[in-house]
């Protein structure tokens, strides 16, 4: 009800530090020009706070909770509130470009950052604070055990920056692992130089048995003898960078056209 700090809802743990709140806002760069912000999961309105000072932007919060809802409607009278579920959103009914910054709850931030690639081309940058290991999973380079299918979509369409490391203890309540917050800008790629779909599927299927080879992990795929033979396929899907799973894509639609 309206006035009552809303509980912690979808597993998302309140941020109450300020000054962290305040860096998360000044990271916001404005790259791909866009005047329309939308918060997801602002909860209490930690974040919120900051974003209504931003003038040059024009804020949008999206929350779920009712709690949550009744609550900002009370502190932010003025602010416009979408009250659903940012995973079921149609996001081609807001303004584009649009941004997305929020403390996004933990249990569903890695399906934010699939349904931002599905917009990607309206969504220039986006500013979240998540799981750490799902920030260094996101920002992993080729090679390591964190990098995986999350990593290689976005960062082919994404620059991504690690900004900050987040205690539990400036969370309410604390969370049981730490937090980060990343960054990521749009870069100049519109369209990958292969057939896209087909991609996301290669890249799903090699991480989908990540300790075996790509040569066993895309064999669901039914690859002719050709590509069967590559000698990319000795490898692992860790070992592939977002360059080379492009290159093996285009290598599959070339053999599958023959």
């Amino acid at each position: 009800m309206a006035g009552v700090r809303p509980k912690k809802f979808l597993g998302q743990h309140f941020l109450k530090d300020q000054n962290i709140a305040q860096k998360i806002v000044d990271s916001l760069s404005g790259h791909g020009n866009y005047e329309h912000l939308l918060e997801v999961g602002p909860g209490t309105g930690v974040l919120t706070q900051f974003l209504i000072q931003q003038l040059q932007y024009q804020t949008t919060v999206i929350e779920v909770d009712d709690e949550s809802v009744d609550y900002l409607k009370q502190k932010y009278p003025a602010l416009p509130i979408l009250h659903q579920d940012f995973l079921r959103t149609d996001l081609t009914i807001l303004p584009n470009p649009l941004a997305i910054i929020g403390n996004f709850p933990y249990n569903i931030s890695s399906q934010i950052f699939f349904k931002v690639l599905d917009h990607r081309n309206a969504i220039p940058e986006i500013v979240g604070m998540v799981q750490k290991e799902v920030a260094d999973r996101i920002c992993s380079p080729p090679g390591n055990k964190t990098y995986g299918i999350l990593s290689v979509l976005l960062q082919a369409y994404y620059d991504i920056e690690y900004l900050l490391t987040v205690e539990p203890q400036v969370f309410h309540p604390p969370p049981k692992v730490r937090s980060a917050v990343i960054r990521l800008k749009r870069n100049a790629i519109q369209q990958l130089s292969c057939d896209e779909t087909l991609f996301r599927r290669v890249v799903k299927q090699g991480f989908q048995n990540r300790r075996k080879t790509l040569r066993n992990a895309l064999k669901p795929l039914n690859l002719p003898e050709s590509i069967r033979q590559l000698s990319t396929l000795n490898l692992r899907a860790e070992q592939l960078s977002v360059g080379d799973f492009v290159q093996l894509t285009q290598q599959i639609e070339q053999s599958w056209k023959q």
